[in-house]
C-alpha cells in the first residue's frame, strides 16, 4: 500500500529584527504600551497615599504615611502584575500579600512604640481593640499597633478594589470611588484636630484628573463606527439618541453643581464634626474614681507591698520627689471624685508649659507592681515618657491608668519633669477665678454652719490667698491629731465631727484623708481653688508600701500653677484644743455689750454672789441652764439626725435614678446589700449574685416570722416587693423574695458578663425591686429600729 506524502505547513514569515514595530519608533510598541499603562495605576497609588498623609496629619510621627504609602503601592503593584491571571485568583494573592504587609507593619510599629510581648500577642491586642483605640487616642497619636492597623488593611484594601475596577474592568472613574471613601474617611477622622488639608486635596484632585485625560487602552487601528452599517435613517436616529443622552447627562450634572455648591461652599469655614466624641474613652473602676477612701485601709496594714521603685535620673539637691496616684476635682458633699477623661497615648506624652519662674527637675524612675490594684497607674508628676506599659492619660490632671488594669509585676519606666515654683512668687500670687476653675471652686450644697465660719474667720484673719491657705495648713496641723485606725469618711458630717467633735468621743483626730479634705473644703469656703491628691510619700529606691500612702491638698494660684500643701501634724507637737482659738459667734450680741437700763441708786448695794449661790436676778437659774443645756442637745442630735436621713436619701437617689443603666441597676444592688448588713446580716465578697439572693430570701423570711415584741401591737402587713404572683399554696417568703431577688441578682450578672446590655427599663424594674425588697425588710423590723434603719450612717462610709 502506498503511504500519502507528509503535509508541510509553511510559517507566516517573521518581520526583520531591526525593523521597527510602529509609528512610534519603539521595539514592539513596548515604550508605547508603558506610556499608556503606567498613569492610571500611579494615580490610584499617589491617591491612596495621600489619604495616609491626610490621617497623618494627627500622628505623632510619620510612620503611619510611610506604612500606608506601603500599602497603596503594595496593593496597586499586585493587581497590575496579576492582570493576566483569573480574576478569581487575584484576590487571594493580594489578600495573602496583604498578610504579610501587615505583620510587617505592626512589627515595625510596636518596635518604635517600645511595646513589651511577641508579634502574636501584639496583633491579636491590635485586632481586637484597633477601632476603638484609634478614636480615643490622645492627639498627636503615637504610631502603634492598635492605632496603624486599620489605616493600612484599609489602604491595602482600597488599592485591590480600585486596581480591579480601573485596570481589569476599564472603569477608570469608577475605580476612583475607593480612594475617594478612603480620603472622605480620613478627613473625617481627623476632624477638627487638624487644619484644613487645602494642599493634599487639591494634588488630589490634579492626579485624578491626569489619571483620566491619560490615553489607556492597547494600541491598534482605530475602532470602526458602530453605525456604519446602518440606513442612514437608523443611523441618524441612533445619532440624535446618543447626543440626546449626552446631554441630559451633562444637565444632571450642571445641576447637581449648582445646588450642592452653595452647601459645600457654606461648608468650608465650618468646624469639622469630631467622630471621637460618640466613642466612650477608657473609664476608672469604682475603686479608682475614688481612691480617698482607700487611705484608712492602708493606715490599717501599714507593712503591705505596694509598689517597688528604683530612681534612674533625677535631681541630686531637690530629695525624692512624690509619686502621684490620682487627682479628685470633685466633690459633691459626700465624696471627693476622680472625675477624669483618660485617652488612650503613646510612649510619648503631650508635653506643656512649666510656669514662669518654676524650675524643672528630670526624674526618670522603673516601677514595679507589687500588691498594687485598680487601673490608676503610680508616677512622678507631671509625666512625659512612659515605656513598658500601654496607658491611657488625663492632660487636665497629668494623671495616668492602665485600661487593662494593673498586675503583680507589672514594670514600667516614667521619665517625668517636677516643677518647683518660685516661692518668692507663691506670696504674693492671685488665685484665678471664672467659669475655667468653676469646677474646683465649687462648694456643694449643705456646708455645715461651724464650717462656713471657721472658714469666713480664717479668711478675714489673712487677706492674701497664700497667707489664707497656710492659715487653714497651720489650724489643721496645730490642732488635731493624726490615728490610724480613724474610719473613713469625708462627707460633711464626717468632716464636721473630725473639726469639731468631741475629743474623748473620737473627734479631732484622723488620717490623712480628713486632713486634706478638709483642707480643701475649707479652702473653697475661703474662696481658694482646691483639690485633693492622693499618692505616696517620696521615694527614690526600696519598696513602697500602704504606710507611704497618704493625701494632700493642692491650691491652684496665677502663673505658678497647683501647690502642694501639708496640713498634718508635726510629730513633735501635741495639738492645742480647737476651742482655744474657735469660738462659734453668737446670734445675739453677749450681755456685756447690752446697755443696761438706767435705775436709781440704792442706799444698800446688793450682796456679791458667793460661791454657793444657785441663781439670782443677775442671771438666769440653774432650771433654765439646765433645761437649755438639754433643748440645745435636743436640736443638736435632731439636726444631726435629719442631716443623716437628707444624706441616706441622697444617697439612694443618686444611686436608683443617677447614670447609665448598668451603674442603676450596681447601685439597686448595693441598696439590697446595705439593707442586708442594717438588719444583721454582712454579705461577704466572696460570695456570688445567686448566694447573696438566696442569703436575702432567708434574712426576709427569718424577719417576717420572728413573733412581734409582746409589749408593741405587731406591725402593719409590710408592703409587697414587686415580683411574680404567688401561687395559692406557696410560702409567703418565696412570694417576698424569692423571685424578685433572683431577678436582680440576674439583672447584676448581665452587668458584670455583658456590660453595655442593659437598658433603661431593666434599670427601673432593678430599682423597684430593690426598694421593694428594702422596705419588707425594714418594716419587718421594731418600731425603734426601723427609724435607727433611716438614720444609719454606714450606708455612707461602708467601703464596695
Amino acid at each position: 500500500m502506498g503511504r500519502d506524502p507528509p503535509v508541510v505547513t509553511a510559517a507566516p514569515p517573521r518581520p526583520a529584527v531591526d525593523a521597527p514595530d510602529g509609528p512610534d519608533g519603539g521595539y514592539g510598541g513596548v515604550p508605547a504600551r508603558v506610556l499608556r499603562a503606567v498613569p492610571v495605576p500611579l494615580a490610584l497609588i499617589v491617591m491612596i497615599a495621600l489619604a495616609g498623609v491626610v490621617l497623618g496629619r494627627v500622628y505623632a510621627d510619620p510612620l503611619l504615611t510611610r506604612l500606608t504609602a506601603g500599602a497603596a503601592v503594595g496593593s496597586v503593584l499586585v493587581s497590575v502584575a496579576a492582570r493576566r491571571l483569573p480574576s478569581w485568583l487575584v484576590a487571594p494573592l493580594s489578600v495573602a500579600a496583604l498578610a504579610g504587609w501587615t505583620l510587617l507593619s505592626l512589627r515595625l510599629a510596636a518596635s518604635h512604640a517600645a511595646l513589651p510581648g511577641g508579634l502574636g500577642e501584639v496583633a491579636a491586642d491590635a485586632a481586637r481593640n484597633a477601632i476603638p483605640r484609634l478614636l480615643t487616642a490622645m492627639i498627636p497619636v503615637e504610631p502603634a499597633p492598635d492605632t496603624v492597623l486599620v489605616p493600612v488593611v484599609a489602604a491595602w484594601l482600597t488599592g485591590l478594589a480600585a486596581a480591579e475596577v480601573a485596570l481589569r474592568a476599564g472603569r477608570v472613574l469608577l475605580g476612583y470611588l475607593p480612594p475617594v471613601l478612603l480620603y472622605g474617611g480620613a478627613l473625617y477622622v481627623v476632624g477638627p484636630n487638624a487644619g484644613p488639608a487645602l494642599a493634599p486635596t487639591v494634588v488630589f484632585a490634579a492626579v485624578a484628573a491626569v489619571g483620566l485625560a491619560a490615553p489607556a487602552g492597547r494600541a491598534g487601528p482605530p475602532a470602526a463606527d458602530p453605525v456604519a452599517g446602518l440606513a442612514p435613517a437608523v443611523r441618524a436616529a441612533v445619532r440624535l439618541r446618543l447626543l440626546a443622552a449626552s446631554a441630559a447627562g451633562v444637565a444632571v450634572v450642571v445641576a447637581l453643581a449648582a445646588l450642592l455648591a452653595p452647601v459645600v461652599a457654606g461648608q468650608v469655614d465650618a468646624r469639622p464634626v469630631d467622630p471621637r466624641r460618640y466613642v466612650e474613652p477608657p473609664q476608672v473602676e469604682s475603686l479608682d474614681e475614688n481612691p480617698l477612701i482607700r487611705i484608712s485601709g492602708w493606715a490599717l496594714n501599714p507593712d503591705q507591698k505596694l509598689l517597688d521603685v528604683r530612681t534612674e535620673a533625677g535631681p541630686a539637691d531637690a530629695g525624692p520627689p512624690r509619686i502621684r496616684l490620682a487627682v479628685l476635682s470633685d466633690y459633691d458633699g459626700v465624696t471627693w471624685r476622680v472625675g477624669a477623661t483618660y485617652r488612650n497615648a503613646g510612649r510619648i506624652l503631650p508635653a506643656g508649659e512649666p510656669a514662669p519662674g518654676a524650675a524643672t527637675d528630670p526624674v526618670r524612675q522603673e516601677i514595679t507592681v507589687a500588691d498594687l490594684t485598680g487601673k490608676l497607674l503610680p508616677a512622678v508628676p507631671t509625666p512625659r515618657e512612659v515605656t513598658g506599659a500601654r496607658v491611657a492619660y488625663d492632660p487636665a490632671s497629668g494623671t495616668l491608668i492602665r485600661p487593662e488594669g494593673l498586675a503583680p509585676g507589672l514594670r514600667y519606666t516614667v521619665a517625668s519633669v517636677r516643677e518647683r515654683p518660685d516661692p518668692n512668687l507663691i506670696g504674693t500670687a492671685n488665685v484665678p477665678a471664672g467659669d475655667a476653675v468653676a469646677r474646683v471652686l465649687r462648694v456643694a450644697d449643705g456646708a455645715p454652719e461651724q464650717l462656713r465660719r471657721l472658714a469666713t474667720q480664717l479668711a478675714e484673719e489673712n487677706g492674701a490667698p497664700y497667707a489664707r491657705a497656710t492659715a487653714i495648713a497651720d489650724f489643721l496641723a496645730e490642732h488635731y491629731r493624726v490615728t490610724a485606725d480613724a474610719p473613713s469618711g469625708h462627707a460633711y458630717p464626717n468632716l464636721a465631727f473630725f473639726l469639731f467633735g468631741p475629743r474623748n468621743g473620737g473627734g479631732q483626730r484622723g488620717t490623712s484623708e480628713q486632713f486634706a479634705a478638709s483642707f480643701a473644703v475649707l479652702g473653697r469656703l475661703a474662696g481658694l481653688p482646691t483639690r485633693v491628691v492622693v499618692g505616696f510619700g517620696p521615694k527614690a529606691d526600696g519598696p513602697v508600701r500602704a504606710a507611704d500612702a497618704y493625701a494632700w491638698p493642692e491650691v491652684l494660684f496665677e502663673g505658678v500653677g497647683w501647690v502642694p500643701f501639708d496640713p498634718m501634724p508635726r510629730p513633735d507637737e501635741q495639738p492645742r484644743p480647737v476651742e482655744e482659738d474657735f469660738r462659734p459667734k453668737p446670734e445675739d450680741p453677749p450681755p456685756s455689750e447690752v446697755p443696761a437700763p438706767t435705775v436709781e441708786p440704792t442706799a444698800t448695794p446688793p450682796a456679791a454672789a458667793g460661791p454657793d449661790r444657785r441663781g439670782g436676778p443677775g442671771g438666769p437659774g440653774t432650771p433654765v441652764l439646765v433645761g437649755g443645756g438639754v433643748g440645745g442637745l435636743v436640736l443638736l442630735v435632731g439636726g444631726l439626725l435629719l442631716v443623716l436621713a437628707a444624706l441616706r436619701r441622697n444617697l439612694t437617689r443618686t444611686r436608683l435614678a443617677q447614670g447609665d443603666p448598668g451603674r442603676r441597676i450596681a447601685g439597686a444592688w448595693w441598696e439590697l446589700t446595705d439593707a442586708l448588713r442594717l438588719a444583721g446580716h454582712r454579705v461577704g465578697a466572696d460570695l456570688s449574685a445567686a448566694e447573696v439572693a438566696e442569703r436575702a430570701r432567708r434574712a426576709l423570711g427569718e424577719a417576717q416570722a420572728a413573733p412581734p415584741p409582746t409589749s408593741t401591737p405587731p406591725p402593719a402587713p409590710p408592703p409587697q416587693v414587686p415580683g411574680p404572683a404567688r401561687s395559692p399554696g406557696a410560702e409567703p417568703v418565696a412570694d417576698l423574695s424569692g423571685g424578685p431577688v433572683a431577678e436582680l441578682a440576674g439583672l447584676l450578672n448581665q452587668v458584670a458578663f455583658a456590660p453595655g446590655t442593659a437598658t433603661p427599663a431593666q434599670a427601673e424594674r432593678a430599682a423597684a425591686l430593690a426598694t421593694g425588697y428594702v422596705a419588707a425588710l425594714r418594716a419587718a423590723r421594731p418600731g425603734w429600729r426601723r427609724l435607727l434603719w433611716t438614720v444609719h450612717p454606714g450606708p455612707l462610709r461602708w467601703r464596695r
